[in-house]
């Protein structure tokens, strides 16, 4: 190497390469000023070496050991397998393995982070997010093993607090994507969100998981070792998921919120369900209801709004209605949304399943600052009020908490509901926002959804006229979870 430069350091030693630099150029600076002259480097200087929103660094050779290690996806049908049949040892055996997950899943996804270019790692929401990721995985990294159910409760104390905490990676990353167009190209901004958000999905799915085992084992209804067959679910996991049902229930939370947001004067598009209506397969319910809930919110929102638009035009005064048709084949279900909201314009189409949004940037980065927290979960559209708050939790209850209306839903005395579980149901207050703000990422964040239990999400836009989005599930829940098991560096 006939010439230094850091671009040639691994990006941990950089980052400690980086900081000392800037410590020696503010010494530098202070020792001139003094003597009252500037160097020629620093009057022309446009940015600073050092920024305290530099990630901090940490020792490597720590985070080396969890990073050459794989993450071991799971599927559907393994984690209701191995929660029908609820004892002692297996719930230990659960814990031990996301103890053991965890950090790995966290490591790879931090090296992803440390891989980024310098400039943006130095994005203050980069850097909290980091410091959060990091956090978390010196935490669970340290546990011991899991031995008793006291060690196992101890456990989910710091799940809870780690799920808790980590509320406010979504909007601090997409902040961070949207503050840093220009500094990488809008492809690799987009690949690294949807890998590190998937991999969020995941951690979460086998934390609460675990969370719902525990929850079943000490409930005072449930005997260890019996068989949950008879069961219409198993942790978060919904063994018989009826398309009809959860469109129906989404269906008629959208309206009920978008006319709280809309007001009494606006008439909504009714929603129409034919197909297969009695198709149904196991998920977890809180997915597919976010991917549902979602897609028709835009579908109502623009098909209002075209409507109310082209009222002179319009002779019947009640908007077309929504059509909502359901699929079944062997393997797949495939739900089909077609709406007459006019189309998506042809200048956001670039940007329809990217985070960075091109002229809409500075809108959505507005918005955003109004979101601290956000579960991505259908119960966190509800607006919910500090009286009512106060009042459901006086009441012992978990705000935005709401038994499954659904064919195969929860059992009364379970504990627990359809937006999958105690673990992210009671903190939905706390990451509830208006239904009518729009913060551009719901698409993206349906895709990754759909995609991470091998399904897909497609739309098809007729300008002018609508669009039809179609979400294909994986029926049979025998598919692994779709993620980046290793670290992006070590990819060939």
């Amino acid at each position: 190497m006939s010439r230094f430069s850091v671009q040639h350091v691994a990006a941990p030693v950089r980052l400690r390469l980086m900081s000392s630099v800037g410590s020696f150029c503010r010494r530098a600076q202070q020792g001139v000023a003094a003597r009252g002259r500037l160097p020629n480097w620093q009057r022309i200087q446009t940015r600073p070496w050092h920024s305290d929103n530099s990630p901090k660094w940490r020792p490597v050779s720590v985070l080396d050991e969890w990073v050459a290690r794989e993450a071991r996806p799971i599927s559907l049908r393994q984690l209701m397998v191995f929660g029908r049949s609820l004892t002692e040892s297996r719930l230990i055996s659960s814990a031990n393995y996301v103890r053991t997950e965890l950090p790995v899943r966290i490591a790879h996804r931090i090296r992803d982070m440390q891989q980024l270019p310098f400039v943006v790692t130095t994005n203050k929401h980069f850097n909290e997010v980091y410091d959060l990721y990091y956090t978390a995985f010196d935490t669970f990294r340290k546990v011991r093993e899991i031995k008793t159910l006291e060690d196992n409760d101890r456990l989910c104390d710091t799940i809870r607090s780690m799920l808790k905490a980590h509320l406010t990676v979504i909007p601090k990353l997409a902040r961070g994507i949207l503050e840093c167009n220009g500094l990488m190209a809008a492809p690799e901004l987009d690949k690294f969100m949807n890998t590190i958000l998937k991999s969020r999905i995941s951690r979460r799915v086998i934390a609460e998981q675990h969370l719902a085992l525990t929850d079943t084992f000490h409930a005072p209804w449930f005997s260890p070792g019996a068989k949950l067959s008879e069961s219409e679910v198993i942790g978060q996991v919904f063994l018989k998921c009826v398309a009809k049902d959860v469109v129906s229930k989404c269906a008629n939370t959208v309206r009920k919120l978008l006319q709280q947001a809309y007001g009494p004067e606006i008439v909504l598009p009714e929603i129409e369900i034919d197909g297969h209506l009695e198709a149904s397969f196991p998920y977890i319910l809180s997915h597919l209801e976010y991917i549902v809930g979602e897609l028709l919110r835009n579908s109502v929102q623009a098909v209002a709004e075209h409507h109310l638009k082209n009222k002179d035009k319009n002779t019947d005064k009640k908007p077309p209605p929504i059509k909502v048709t359901i699929c079944e084949s062997n393997q797949h279900v495939i739900i089909r949304i077609s709406d007459q909201g006019g189309g998506i314009p042809r200048e956001t189409l670039p940007y329809l399943w990217s985070f960075s949004k091109g002229p809409a940037s500075e809108k959505i980065l507005s918005n955003l600052t109004r979101v601290p927290k956000m579960a991505a979960t259908m119960q966190e559209l509800h607006q919910v009020d500090d009286k009512s708050l106060g009042e459901t939790e006086s009441r012992g209850e978990s705000p935005g908490n709401n038994k499954a209306e659904v064919k195969g839903g929860k059992k009364d005395e379970m504990r627990g509901n359809g937006d999958g579980g105690d673990a992210t149901s009671s903190l939905a207050s706390l990451s509830s926002r208006p239904p009518n703000l729009r913060l551009g990422m719901a698409l993206p964040l349906c895709r990754i959804y759909a995609e991470y239990w091998a399904g897909s999400l497609a739309l098809h836009s007729l300008e002018g006229y609508g669009v039809d989005a179609f979400l294909q599930i994986s029926k049979l829940g025998n598919k692994n979870e779709q993620l980046t098991t290793r670290a992006t560096m070590d990819a060939v």
